[in-house]
């Protein structure tokens, strides 16, 4: 059996480095206590928005101002603020002269090659036999890169200074060869490590002739870890985040009102996934699911606390375990002939397909298909033409709402959409929409998008608060 463990820590808790030595990656531990542990670690928070794009407003980074711009100086100011943001944020961290001097000269040696890199893909490109677009690829890889490998390698200083035996185990691909798939690639960077005995600090970014960003694009690095507990045979796969599963955001329901998981499955986590509220993405949680990996969600800052364990098992009992939300677009075509014909499903599906556009869910009746998806406005404009163009005689429309969802792992007897219907109305709200699927696992209520928190802190008082309160369950 296996005693390590493959441990991810995400971007935002990576930017409080100092503080995650001194509770998860060291604490109280010594010798022996102190390896046994596989850490994968993103880029620090922010600098990922800067090399690519910003994830929330799509500002361009060095790759968005490479791939648009007629003219140089617009990547190569956005590849001097990275280089600025780098230092920045590992001389906050670390606390040698030597140790930030080392990371700095990591950061320009790195910056300097993947700047010539890219003058010299331009050069070549400016030829009529190469064209850019089919680089693209391959250069928004180069880029993401580069900061999980800066990260990782002020994690090991930091370590190293700290008195911890940590090695770099960089999987980027830098100046290495590149056609070697994903396996190749870890198996090949861990030979001779031995997590028994030292304490690896692994890139989330992993090159391979796959291309991890054709597929996953900024999930990469969950695939990565995923991959990496699954080939080493790891006891648990675990999450490091800044807060706990929770049974809904603590902000909106407040933090007494909320229940930490603490067990729950990967059903539930490919829900929460839809949700677009990821304990992990999907293909990284099939890939743990079919090695038999249990994974593990857990405060980064509260190290002694067991967090949340996701693996096949069922649920003891009935009940709900999370209540969230998610701003959604339907998409409505309603043509008066479609009774009895087919085709109507497969061609919209077809046209969201190609747009891009990613289907949360759908009801159709006679004559209306409705999928509810999660995209922009000015992405759905694009599809409702090409639909008017299919079905001339339909009539299309895009419109803002919000879904909330009740989920868990077993909701079989609860009457969750009933109740959830009425503990909407008693709150003198309304839903538009509501639907529940054969299996139980989560319950959907459709909703305009200005009472989207309003109704889930119904939701949540009713299904999760008044568990605990029975007066409350009279009540509901």
């Amino acid at each position: 059996m296996a005693h390590h463990t493959v441990e991810k820590i995400g971007g935002t808790s990576m930017s409080r480095l100092d503080e995650l030595r001194d509770t998860l990656l060291i604490g109280g531990r010594e010798g022996a206590e102190l390896y046994g542990r596989i850490f994968v670690v993103s880029a620090f928070g922010g600098i990922t928005n800067l090399l690519l794009e910003h994830k929330k407003t799509g500002e361009p980074g060095v790759y968005g101002q490479f791939a648009e711009s007629d003219n140089t100086h617009g990547w190569h100011d956005a590849l001097n603020r990275v280089a600025n943001a780098m230092i920045e944020a590992h001389t906050s961290i670390l606390e040698h002269p030597a140790d930030v001097q080392q990371a700095t000269d990591f950061v320009r040696t790195r910056i300097d090659g993947a700047r010539n890199c890219l003058i010299d893909l331009a050069r070549v490109c400016s030829y009529g036999h190469f064209r850019l677009s089919e680089h693209m690829l391959q250069t928004r890889e180069l880029l993401s890169g580069l900061g999980e490998a800066h990260s990782a390698y002020v994690t090991v200083l930091m370590l190293q200074r700290s008195g911890v035996d940590a090695r770099l185990v960089d999987l980027s691909g830098w100046r290495g060869d590149g056609d070697v798939n994903l396996e190749e690639r870890i198996l090949g960077a861990l030979e001779g490590v031995d997590p028994m005995t030292e304490m690896p600090i692994v890139t989330g970014y992993a090159q391979c002739k796959e291309g991890l960003m054709r597929e996953f694009d900024r999930g990469y690095s969950e695939v990565t870890f995923s991959h990496l507990a699954a080939l080493t045979g790891a006891r648990e796969a675990i999450i490091h985040k800044e807060f706990h599963l929770s049974s809904a955001d603590p902000n909106l329901v407040g933090q007494d009102a909320v229940r930490k998981l603490g067990r729950t499955n990967y059903d539930v986590a490919d829900q929460l996934s839809n949700m677009g509220m990821e304990a992990i993405h999907p293909k990284a949680a099939k890939t743990l699911r079919q090695a038999d990996v249990p994974l593990r969600v857990t405060n980064a800052f509260e190290p002694q606390d067991p967090g949340t364990l996701i693996d096949d098992q069922p649920a003891d009992a009935s009940a709900v375990e999370i209540v969230t939300g998610l701003d959604i677009i339907a998409l409505e075509l309603f043509e008066q002939d479609m009774v009895g014909v087919k085709g109507y499903d497969a061609t919209i599906l077809d046209v969201l397909t190609r747009h891009d556009v990613r289907i949360v869910s759908k009801v159709s009746n006679a004559n209306t298909i409705t999928h509810y998806v999660d995209a922009s406005l000015k992405s759905m404009r694009r599809v409702e033409k090409d639909l008017e163009k299919l079905y001339p005689s339909a009539r299309i429309s895009s419109r803002t709402l919000s879904m909330a969802s009740v989920i868990g792992r077993d909701l079989s007897g609860l009457a969750c959409l009933q109740r959830g219907l009425v503990a909407i109305a008693g709150e003198g709200l309304e839903a538009i929409g509501a639907s529940q699927g054969p299996r139980n696992v989560d319950v959907q209520f459709i909703m305009e998008r200005d009472i989207l928190k309003p109704v889930i802190k119904a939701l949540h008082k009713t299904f999760i608060e008044a568990q605990d309160k029975p007066e409350m369950q009279e009540a509901a």
